[in-house]
């Protein structure tokens, strides 16, 4: 057991002779020779009362004198030197996993490509380095820089810049490419050129380049610089490349991250309801509030489509379901009614045709969704007023605002959209005096549960009070008193999509004004004013 103890040992008899001499002590005191007196070794501290540390061969020992039975005596022998230098390996190695895992947790919070940079170059300093740049892979000709300098006694400086392609540093564009330059004289010197080293003298400082890690090709390249007399060895150089390696871990997420948010936030806003066409003698109110706020689209849609006639066509829908899958079906939905208008302007007709395109579609694709819908189409008169013919999908009844205050449910049904090849589709045509207002609505206002116990539907009837006395309100500030009074009852609960569009007649020669509430994306609504 004794033979691989980390100390020497020597043990003697009563006599003072060496009866055991570990192979550790025979490398440390090679004085000592078994079988022989320990004082013929002529070491003065093995032979003295408190032996403690003493130089020996270019070494610092420590001795500790134990006595045994029987008047033997034991020496343990330890190489201080030794015993410090790995202590000092592994504090260095303790500072070296504590730095990496410092830079671990800041490097997975920046989901941002620019704001994830500014992290690397500000983590790499002062522990890698003096002065630390980041250039990012180029993209048209140009690349990304990121500068983070040393400054006493406070936090390193962090600033960017663009620089032409064709301008890096060699080393730079060789990092680039994928190899890990060796160190050259010049590259301090390129680099000062490149104005990326402010404050640090050239003369007798030192610098490495380093790859950041990417899917395909590095994101990157970390360039870092140390002042004379802070050289890079091998350990250090293994941290760097420790610490480049999460660098392009974090730099890769944040730009898939930003692709993806690009990408979906391009997909959302074509999912997003389309504001109804400018027309004559029409004022257009919208408000539009997805069951998941935080994706911004949704199941329900409306909008309209001018005609050559002067007239225009409108519509309001909801389409089964909520979130992404149903908000790509309002898409294929919208598409066609885009294209699908311009060969039929008869709402009947125009909605049958819907629904034979619908049905292709589902069955092609399997999806087995259906919508509801209200199709019209609003012509304008002479004397301001206009004329609505709309044709119902299975939709709920349309509200009529008279002039005189009374409210007027439009008695029109029909079968639900993209489930049989032959629906009954209800007709009907509604005359609106300047000054009145049709109101389209979905079933997200009816069927909004709220109130004290949270669970009674807001209801046709709670509707028409909430819409009683409103008849000289503008298109705009009625849908927005709709979505107002709904939201008011649901509280804070769950809710499916809630869409409203209103048209009012404004009268001979005057153009309507539009105004539209959507949910920001703090919840906040957000008005948005345009004139037809």
């Amino acid at each position: 057991m004794v033979e691989h103890f980390r100390e020497g040992l020597i043990v003697c008899d009563a006599d003072g002779v060496v009866r055991h001499l570990s192979p550790v002590a025979e490398r440390l005191v090679p004085e000592v020779v078994a079988g022989e007196v320990l004082a013929a070794a002529s070491v003065p501290a093995l032979l003295a009362a408190d032996p403690g540390e003493f130089a020996h061969h270019g070494r610092r020992l420590r001795l500790r004198r134990v006595s045994l039975s029987a008047a033997r005596r034991c020496w343990y022998v330890e190489d201080v030197t030794e015993s410090v230098s790995r202590a000092d390996a592994l504090l260095a190695e303790r500072a070296r996993s504590a730095f990496l895992a410092v830079v671990g947790e800041k490097l997975g919070n920046p989901l941002h490509p620019d704001r994830a940079a500014a992290a690397v170059v500000r983590l790499a300093v002062p522990t890698l380095a003096d002065a630390a740049v980041l250039v990012l892979a180029p993209r048209s000709g140009r690349a990304r820089w990121w500068r983070a300098v040393r400054a006493d006694d406070e936090a390193p400086a962090v600033d960017s810049g663009m620089l032409a392609a064709t301008a890096l540093p060699s080393a730079i564009a060789e990092g680039l490419g994928g190899a890990e330059p060796h160190a050259l004289d010049w590259l301090v010197e390129q680099a000062v050129e490149a104005g990326w080293l402010p404050g640090l003298d050239a003369a007798g400082a030192t610098a490495r380049v380093v790859p950041l890690p990417g899917r395909e090709m590095p994101a990157g390249v970390l360039l870092v610089a140390r002042r004379a007399g802070r050289w890079y060895d091998d350990a250090d150089l293994d941290l760097v490349r420790a610490f480049a390696a999460r660098a392009g871990a974090a730099l890769t997420t944040a730009v898939l991250y930003r692709d993806q948010a690009e990408v979906a936030d391009t997909l959302q806003a074509s999912l997003l309801p389309v504001e109804p066409a400018a027309a004559t003698g029409v004022q257009w109110g919208t408000a539009y509030r997805p069951a998941q706020a935080g994706l911004r689209i949704g199941g329900d849609f409306y909008g309209s489509h001018r005609l050559v006639d002067g007239g225009s066509v409108f519509f309001l829908g909801d389409v089964s379901g909520k979130g992404v899958e149903a908000a790509v079906f309002t898409g294929q939905l919208r598409q066609c009614l885009h294209a699908l208008h311009r060969v039929e302007s008869q709402p009947g007709r125009l909605l049958k045709l819907l629904n034979d395109a619908l049905l292709e579609t589902t069955q092609a694709h399997g999806q087995g969704r259906f919508a509801t819908m209200v199709l019209g189409v609003v012509r304008p008169h002479r004397d301001g007023s206009l004329t609505l013919t709309m044709a119902g999908g299975g939709h709920l009844p349309p509200l009529v605002l008279r002039a005189s205050g009374e409210v007027e449910v439009v008695p029109l049904s029909g079968m639900l959209i993209g489930v049989v090849p032959d629906p009954r589709i209800g007709e009907v045509t509604v005359h609106l005096a300047p000054g009145e207002t049709c109101l389209l609505y979905s079933d997200g206002v009816t069927e909004a549960r709220g109130g004290r116990r949270g669970d009674e539907q807001f209801g046709a009837e709670r509707l028409l009070h909430a819409v009683t006395g409103c008849h000289r309100m503008p298109a705009p500030a009625l849908a927005e008193r709709i979505e107002q009074v709904t939201c008011d009852w649901l509280g804070h609960g769950d809710h499916d999509d809630i869409a409203v569009l209103a048209l009012r007649a404004t009268g001979p020669g005057r153009p309507g004004r539009h105004l539209h509430a959507v949910q920001g994306p703090t919840g906040a609504d957000r008005p948005r004013e345009t004139t037809a």
